[in-house]
Order: structure tokens, then C-alpha cells, then sequence
């Protein structure tokens, strides 16, 4: 779920007329992963305060740094238990100090489902349809008059007791994380009237209730749910993936004519005597959830980027399979073509235009391509004009990431080698690499194969390969691959400004560039001044 989607707020006041109180809370955002935690420090104030802290960054931290294989639910309670464990031996080794302890309630938001566990009195609520329930249990004495006693929390026992939920989030459900101090003073009712307006609006009531002077730490953590992750609502679908595909098989009255790859996922079909192409998730994602997700990425990235660029997608809303649905493009693409010829100066610089408005595009959405090179990029003719058309949904993620491994090699920036995050540079220099291609037929650093460790030096000049590009082309492709960043177009925009007004293209050199080019000036200064010692030198032996 997208920190759009969600709606975080938190408060808290101290109890009485104190500064500080023994609470604390904290809410994180982790690759699209919410984490919120609500801590009830139990003793003194200082050293509540300290526990609640303590567990507060250990829970953050952890969950940050887990182990790729942990479920969310083993990530949660191997860390309760860990730092259970750290506090409950530090009081038991210095007898001197005061125990410290604390309550903990701790949820995480990955897509439409929320993970939770807590232990000891602080709870998490779910509001939905204008009802709210616990999802949370309260470690507390069943006894009368013993009803706040706690019987479990973090750094009590050596052995911890954890109450773990999960639920599925539906758009405008509301989660609440409190201390004791907040369910004590506002029951049910008027937390769900409250609940709307936010964690401040919450705990200022209880503080007005008891005119200013709480009797105890009150604390609240608001999260409204403003949508449901699309991808979540793909997953909870019920569809089938087909594991066997021929020509001729139908399906929601598409007929399979012909298989365009030879992983036989993608197709061309026909329904009601129209030609498209339909794009069924491969049959791993049958058992395999990381691969499920991937394609359900990019069927959502299908149902939500329409541009010019791109094929028009369908997402059927009847489908029974994992499938979708895409304009069928009679050309070829830009690979196949360059086996014959290259693009001439003009047609590269349209290719340039929307490669480069593409990405803008892209960019709205916090999205790169992520694999921009030619074999994506398909070619029509429309009045003896080429059309350029962007294909491969299933490369695009999320700008600034540095997990995605998006890409092929040939066109990859230096430092995507070094798991560099993919940003707008990283996308400026495969834009480069396939112009460059698209002019000469040539790679500007050779061909990079999978798991190769390339070695980057100063590529040729695109002109040694094509004399008609003009010079200030030439340093508008040379700076897009530079193989120092720090050289190259920053953004999009810069690139696209110099194509725009080619008379502000500044020269751009590399160390293949010839001198002579370079720096006229120096050229013939240093030309001088070996003539001058030539003629020194043929002096001196004419008079010896």
C-alpha cells in the first residue's frame, strides 16, 4: 500500500501537569510497508521512558533489516521476543535498577492486510461500517478490583507472551493504536465519533474531560485507510494461471493463434474478428508469490498508465485468468530493424522525444521503465513517418529503488553495477546507449553479457560510425553516457531542453575526442611551439 493511500497521524500528552511522560509512539514507511508501534513505558517515569523508547527503535530497526525469507508474523515476534529478552536480562544482572518495562502494540500495513500483535494493555482497534473492535488483547487480571494489573509486557518475564492478529483492510477502515491512558477516559462510543478527525482530536478530548489534568500518559496513533493496494485486490481474486497453452485454445473468447515468445505466456489472439495480444502470468506464479506479484505489478501498472507510448491495455473485468489484454502492433521492433539499418539523424531524434516524454510520463508516478533498449521499443509507419511505441510493462518500479534488478546489461549506467538506486541518470544513460545504437549499429561500450563485470573506458565517437551526426548530437549523446554522473543530464528535463534548442548544446568531450576538436587554440599552441624547436633543433646541427 502506498503512503498515499494512508492517512498517519499521532499524538500524545503527558499525565497531570508533567513535560515529559513514559510513552511513546512512531510510525515508518518502508518500501510502501507501514509500520506503526504505540509503547506504554511501566515504573518510574524514566526508566518506562527508556523502555518504551528502547523497544519502540529495536522493533523499527529489526523489521527494517529482516531477513528477506521472514513472514511479516515471524519478523514481528522474533523481535518482540529479542528485546524482551535484552531487557529482561539487563534488570536481572544490575539488582540496583529499577526494571525496565513496557507495554507494546505494534501493527504493519502490506497492501490490503494488516499484521498486528501486542502485549500487555495497549490496544490497536479496526473501525469499519461505524463499528469499532479490539483486534488487540488486553494481558490484564480477570479479578475484580485487579482489572489494570498487568500480567504480561516487555522485560516483566524472561519469557514473553504475544497476542498476534492479522485482517484484511477494506478503503475507509480506520486503525487506532492507544495506551491505557486514552480507553480509560473515552469509552467506545466516543472514540468511534472522535476516530475521524485524527490522533489529536482523540486525545485533547480525553484531556478536556479530565480538564488538563490526565492521570495518565495518553497516547494515540490515527490510520485511515483511503484506498486498498491494488495489487492485494489482484491477489485476493480468484483466477486461474493455465500451465499448458496452444494454438487454438479459448479463453473468455479469446483464441490463441500464435505464441510471440518462446516461454508461451504471451500470444496472438482473436476475439469477434479483432487482432490482440494477450499476456498470461507465467507458471511459476502458481507457487511461487514473489513471481505472482511481479506480474500482478504489472497488470496494475497496465490498468493505470495510459499514454500515447504505450500499447493500449484492456484488464477484462469477467477474465478467469491471470491475464491481459494489448493493442496488437503490426511493425517491428527496433532490434530487428537495426540488424538491416540504422535510424537516420531525424528519426533518432523523435525516438529521443519520446523516449524522453515517456519517462517524464513515467515520472508522475514515482515509476521508471527500468529497461529501455531496443527489442522494447516497437516501430509502426503512419504516413511515411516512423511511430515509436514503448512495450514492457513488467520492467517498471519505483524510482530511487535499490532492489529492483530491472535492466540488461548493455544498457545499464556504471553504477547500477555497483546497486546503485535506479533514478533519472540511470534512465538518461540507457536512453544514451540505445541512440547511440540507433545511429551506428554499434554499443558505445561493447556488449555486456549477464554476470559480467564490465569495464568501463571513454566510448568511441558515435560520428567514427555515422558522419551524419552533427556535432552538437554528438555531445548531447555523449553527456547522456557518461560513465561519471556527475557529468551527465541530471534530469529528463535537461536532456530534452538541449534537443529542444540544439544552438544551446555546450561541447562535450571525451578523451577520444581529438585535440584538434577539443581546444582549436591549444592545438595550435602546442603545434608552434614544436615548430618553434623543430627549427631550434635543425639550427643547431646546420651550424655544428
Amino acid at each position: 500500500m502506498s503512503k498515499n493511500n494512508i492517512q498517519t497521524s499521532g499524538f500524545s500528552l503527558a499525565k497531570e501537569k508533567e513535560l515529559t511522560g513514559d510513552d511513546f509512539y512512531e510510525v515508518k514507511i518502508f518500501d510502501d510497508v507501514l509500520l506503526a508501534v504505540v509503547c506504554d513505558g511501566v515504573g518510574s517515569a524514566q526508566e518506562g521512558a527508556v523502555a518504551a523508547k528502547r523497544v519502540t527503535a529495536h522493533l523499527i530497526n529489526n523489521f527494517q533489516n529482516r531477513p528477506e525469507a521472514w513472514s511479516i508474523e515471524k519478523s514481528i515476534k522474533k523481535s518482540l521476543e529479542s528485546i524482551n529478552t535484552i531487557l529482561y536480562h539487563e534488570s536481572m544482572q544490575n539488582y540496583e535498577s529499577v526494571e525496565m518495562v513496557t507495554t507494546v502494540a505494534i501493527v504493519v500495513i502490506d497492501g490490503n492486510r494488516v499484521y498486528g500483535a501486542n502485549v500487555g494493555d495497549s490496544r490497536v482497534y479496526l473501525y469499519r461500517d461505524h463499528r469499532l473492535n479490539q483486534l488487540s488483547y488486553d494481558h490484564t487480571m480477570n479479578e475484580a478490583g485487579y482489572e489494570n494489573v498487568l500480567t504480561n509486557a516487555i522485560g516483566l518475564h524472561d519469557h514473553v507472551e504475544i497476542f498476534y492478529f492479522e485482517n484484511n483492510l477494506e478503503k475507509e477502515d480506520i486503525l487506532l493504536l492507544c495506551s491505557d491512558g486514552l480507553y480509560n477516559i473515552l469509552n467506545e462510543e466516543t472514540l468511534s465519533q472522535h476516530l475521524i478527525n485524527g490522533a489529536y482530536s482523540l486525545v485533547k478530548k480525553a484531556s478536556r474531560l479530565t480538564k488538563d489534568n490526565l492521570p495518565d500518559d495518553t497516547t494515540a496513533i490515527v490510520l485511515d485507510i483511503k484506498e486498498t493496494d491494488e495489487i492485494s485486490v489482484l491477489k485476493n481474486l480468484n483466477l486461474d494461471i493455465p500451465q499448458s497453452l496452444k494454438i487454438n485454445d479459448e479463453i473468455d473468447g479469446f483464441k490463441l493463434v500464435r505464441s510471440l515468445i518462446q516461454n508461451d505466456r504471451t500470444w496472438i489472439c482473436r476475439k469477434d474478428d479483432k487482432t490482440y495480444v494477450i499476456k498470461f502470468a507465467p507458471k511459476e506464479a502458481l507457487y511461487g508469490e514473489n513471481i505472482l506479484d511481479a506480474f500482478l505489478k504489472e497488470v496494475s501498472n497496465a490498468k493505470r498508465l495510459e499514454n500515447d507510448i504505450f500499447p493500449k491495455f484492456v484488464v477484462p473485468e469477467n477474465r478467469t485468468a491471470r491475464y491481459y489484454i494489448m493493442s496488437f502492433i503490426e511493425g517491428t521492433n527496433l532490434k530487428s530493424y537495426l540488424k538491416k539499418r540504422h535510424l537516420s539523424v531525424d528519426e533518432s531524434l523523435d525516438l529521443a522525444m519520446s523516449l524522453l516524454k515517456m519517462s517524464q510520463f513515467l515520472l508522475k508516478y514515482d515509476l521508471v521503465h527500468g529497461d529501455i533498449k531496443p527489442e522494447n521499443i516497437m516501430i509502426l509507419e503512419k504516413d511515411a513517418k516512423k511511430i515509436f511505441k514503448i512495450i514492457d510493462l513488467g520492467s517498471i518500479t519505483e524510482i530511487y529503488s535499490t532492489i529492483s534488478k530491472a535492466g540488461t546489461p548493455s544498457y545499464l549506467a556504471p553504477e547500477r553495477f555497483r546497486q546503485g538506486a535506479i533514478n533519472e541518470k540511470t534512465e538518461i544513460f540507457s536512453i544514451g546507449v540505445t541512440l547511440f545504437e540507433s545511429l551506428t549499429k554499434k554499443y558505445p561500450y561493447g556488449e555486456i553479457e549477464p554476470f559480467q563485470t564490465p569495464t568501463f573506458k571513454q566510448p568511441k565517437l558515435p560520428s567514427k560510425f555515422n558522419n551524419n551526426i552533427p556535432s552538437w548530437y554528438e555531445s548531447v549523446l555523449l553527456r547522456s553516457i557518461s560513465i561519471d554522473e556527475t557529468l551527465r543530464y541530471e534530469h529528463y528535463s535537461n536532456m530534452l531542453f538541449e534537443l529542444e534548442n540544439p544552438h544551446k548544446v555546450k561541447a562535450f568531450f571525451n578523451k577520444n575526442t581529438p585535440i584538434l576538436q577539443r581546444n582549436p587554440l591549444k592545438f595550435y599552441k602546442y603545434g608552434f611551439f614544436i615548430l618553434l624547436l623543430l627549427n631550434f633543433y635543425l639550427f643547431l646541427l646546420l651550424t655544428t
